[in-house]
């Protein structure tokens, strides 16, 4: 079944991404656009190849995310004197996690200048040399409103620019009035309607939503671990209750997003060391309708359930909508259990992790307030050190993939002197 359409995948990625930093995404879409235009006119490429190639180009900056968090605000300065460490770090996290890796280089060669990305054997270095050039149009046209001309760049035509490329951009701005379409919003059909040509096997909707929980990371690291944490739990519990394959899975996908709208609250308010003040928690407890509302239009009714169910209690004392026990579904109520665990079992800014008893005293008090499913809870008890077990597995691989990234961008750093 098909739980998330191929281009609610890319759209997907891009909101939650654009709740981060919307200033940063906007740019990348107006980017995916020019390089679109410019890639449509060269004829060179089907339209199904156009919409993966929109989606790198959309994407281009996602290392910004995790280097250049504290200087995004100076974003000619990041782009024009220090920006071959986002892109390093983009291209190894889209080669790793993402399930095109061929055209991850395009993020690492975007900010070459042309006369040596000319040496440089790769089949798509055009396409990361168009994007070099929207992308300096479009920080320097919104940086200088009327001030700004396009000819200001032929001075760098074959050497830091593409001449070829900085042509068709002309050629293509006086065609189709580039500019004066992203002015008005127009532009945004034409990427919505190349997008519906992506084509995406389950596998790969996988891989983009696992790539989306380790998105979360450029916000926190520990929800990535959590996350994965979660995953572990919900799947340990949906196996041992024999739950049917469809309903597994509509809980794992449930699970890898269920937190995504923590990304919208603000990091002093997650991490203060302490309990959370009224006016707080009330923040704190819009994340699961955020979620919702991103999540609504692009994955299916049954998943995004799950996500809304998550800090509901079957006695109707959670939130947001205080359902209880007979409004829910197992899947639901599983996920429930699983975030309640991960909660226990990890550290938070006002007190240490909890042991083995404390965990299960706690859950077993919850279950006779009837807040958490009895049978469910039954389970996590049967089963606990086999959860925690694999919970160790899966954390050890996440800290080898974060690993494997930081040996990489450290090596590829040295390379280019950063």
């Amino acid at each position: 079944m098909e739980y998330i359409k191929s281009k609610d995948i890319f759209l997907l990625v891009r909101d939650t991404l654009k709740i981060v930093y919307p200033r940063l995404m906007k740019h990348g879409s107006r980017v995916a656009y020019m390089v679109y235009t410019m890639l449509r006119e060269e004829g060179k490429y089907e339209e199904f190849e156009l919409a993966d190639m929109v989606m790198v180009a959309t994407l281009h900056d996602i290392g910004a995310y995790k280097t250049e968090r504290e200087r995004l605000g100076d974003i000619l300065r990041y782009e024009s004197k220090e920006c071959m460490a986002h892109a390093i770090y983009g291209y190894l996290f889209f080669k790793y996690l993402s399930p095109l890796p061929e055209l991850a280089k395009v993020i690492m060669y975007h900010h070459m200048d042309y006369e040596q990305l000319q040496k440089v054997n790769y089949e798509y270095k055009e396409l990361a040399a168009y994007i070099n050039i929207a992308e300096k149009m479009d920080h320097y046209s919104t940086a200088l409103g009327d001030k700004f001309e396009m000819g200001m760049f032929q001075k760098y035509a074959g050497t830091k620019l593409s001449d070829d490329g900085l042509f068709l951009f002309y050629k293509c701005e006086d065609k189709y009035g580039m500019f004066e379409k992203i002015r008005s919003g127009v532009y945004l059909k034409e990427l919505d309607d190349i997008i519906e040509y992506m084509i995406f096997n389950n596998e790969d909707k996988k891989k983009f939503l696992e790539m989306l929980m380790y998105c979360q990371g450029f916000f926190r690291s520990q929800m990535v671990m959590e996350t994965a944490m979660a995953v572990c739990v919900s799947e340990e519990i949906a196996k041992e209750m024999m739950l049917p394959l469809q309903k597994r899975e509509i809980l794992y996908y449930g699970t890898l997003i269920h937190d995504i709208g923590m990304l919208a609250i603000p990091r002093e308010v997650i991490e203060k060391p302490r309990k959370l003040e009224p006016k707080e928690v009330k923040l704190l407890k819009t994340h699961v309708e955020i979620a919702g509302k991103i999540l609504s239009s692009r994955m299916k009714k049954e998943v995004v359930d799950i996500v809304l169910a998550h800090h509901e209690r079957c006695d109707g004392s959670g939130y947001p909508r205080q359902l209880t026990d007979s409004q829910m579904n197992t899947e639901q109520k599983i996920l429930q259990v699983a975030d309640v665990v991960v909660a226990l079992l990890n550290q938070r800014s006002y007190r240490k992790s909890l042991p083995k008893e404390k965990i299960l005293a706690i859950l077993d008090d919850k279950t006779d307030r009837s807040r958490l499913k009895r049978q469910v809870v039954a389970v996590v008890v049967q089963s606990y050190d086999k959860i925690v077990s694999r919970i160790r597995e899966e954390s050890a691989q996440i800290l080898k993939m974060y690993e494997t990234l930081n040996k990489q961008y450290e090596l590829i750093s040295k390379k280019y002197n950063i």
